[in-house]
């Protein structure tokens, strides 16, 4: 055509000359029909007046016109490809950052695992170490001294036992007031004096085992009276202040046995001084073991093992209470047999019956005590 660079034929069409369908459609809009026959070779009657002549102006004008719709066409297109740039990219970001966010979830899920497993090896050791506490007659309640282990029974099975001792007790001991008081003689006397040595005997057997099933009821002397327990000593009297009291009860003693009292006195004080710096030393021990750990936010796994290893730690030094009151009752046990050698057979008698009479006062003492007018 003359008024563009390329004629809009069917055959351009064709050939592709023509570059799209809105090109056609502005070429036809500003040129019209300028021939007698359609674009397909039909016959058309010509509908413009106008000539074929037309000015430059005119042909400028189109131009320029033209050249103004290809660019918007082309604005457009390249704006269609940047706005899809624009979601390939938003995609992209959305996608790295799930695979982030899954990877810390990954990385978050194996912390979990291995903290779970943490614990769980934590919790078999400490129930390894509550199985070995157990064996010992360790057991953990909570409700303090009236705590009671081996199923509830220990110390009650004990307070009967002790209750049934005592009640046998007295009875030989009566017996041998009577031998005293008659004067029987020394092969008699013997007789009965070994009788109230092996029953001392039964009594420390009945609170080894005691020991094993409640400490703490043996250690503080629940199954005593009041005024027995204010001068009680690891679960028992004091061996040494035994022996002061007896000594004015025997004379006249030999100087052999003077001397022989004497060294037991000391030996027997030095074993409890002995006994009770164990005891504060356990006491500071146990002390700092409860108060040591970090403090961490409550609740927290940290804390939770921190505590669960207090508690074992705790629980095994507990544990040694047990040999504390077994010495103290091994020395109780050695000091009244090694006062049976000492002396003769009528001066163990006589120790015997003092030691009976100063237990005996101690328990009317409770007694009156407790009845006593209240204001």
């Amino acid at each position: 055509m003359w008024w563009c660079d390329a004629a809009v034929t069917p055959a351009a069409i064709k050939r592709g000359s023509v570059v799209n369908s809105s090109e056609v459609y502005i070429q036809l809009k500003l040129g019209g029909i300028v021939s007698g026959r359609s674009l397909y070779g039909g016959a058309m009657a010509d509908v413009s007046p106008r000539t074929d002549i037309s000015t430059d102006a005119d042909t400028d004008d189109r131009n320029h016109r033209l050249e103004r719709y290809r660019s918007a066409g082309k604005e457009a297109s390249d704006s269609s490809d940047r706005s899809k740039d624009n979601k390939d990219q938003k995609t992209l970001r959305r996608l790295a950052q799930n695979r982030e966010a899954a990877r810390k979830s990954r990385l978050r899920k194996k912390a979990y695992v291995q903290q779970l497993e943490s614990s769980r090896l934590k919790l078999t050791q400490l129930e390894q170490e509550l199985q070995r506490a157990r064996q010992q007659g360790i057991f953990i309640s909570s409700t303090g001294d009236q705590a009671h282990s081996m199923s509830g029974n220990g110390a009650i099975t004990f307070d009967a036992e002790y209750a049934r001792w005592l009640e046998e007790h007295n009875r030989q001991i009566n017996e041998l007031r009577s031998a005293v008081t008659a004067h029987a003689g020394d092969a008699e006397l013997r007789i009965i004096v070994e009788g109230v040595m092996a029953h001392y005997d039964e009594i420390f057997r009945l609170k080894a085992n005691a020991a094993k099933a409640d400490v703490f009821h043996l250690l503080y002397g629940m199954w005593k009276t009041p005024a027995e327990r204010c001068f009680l000593w690891l679960g028992g009297f004091r061996s040494s202040e035994l022996l002061k009291l007896l000594v004015n009860q025997l004379e006249p003693l030999t100087e052999q046995q003077i001397g022989d009292i004497g060294n037991l006195q000391q030996s027997s004080q030095q074993a409890e001084d002995a006994l009770s710096q164990g005891m504060e030393a356990l006491q500071q021990s146990l002390a700092e073991t409860l108060s040591s750990g970090s403090l961490g936010t409550s609740g927290s796994s940290g804390n939770v093992a921190n505590y669960i290893g207090q508690m074992a730690m705790a629980m095994g030094k507990l544990g040694t209470l047990e040999g504390f009151i077994h010495q103290a009752d091994n020395l109780r046990q050695q000091t009244l047999q090694q006062m049976h050698r000492i002396l003769t057979t009528r001066q163990s008698a006589r120790a015997l019956l003092a030691i009976h009479d100063y237990f005996s006062r101690l328990r009317a003492l409770s007694s009156l005590w407790l009845a006593r007018p209240r204001e």
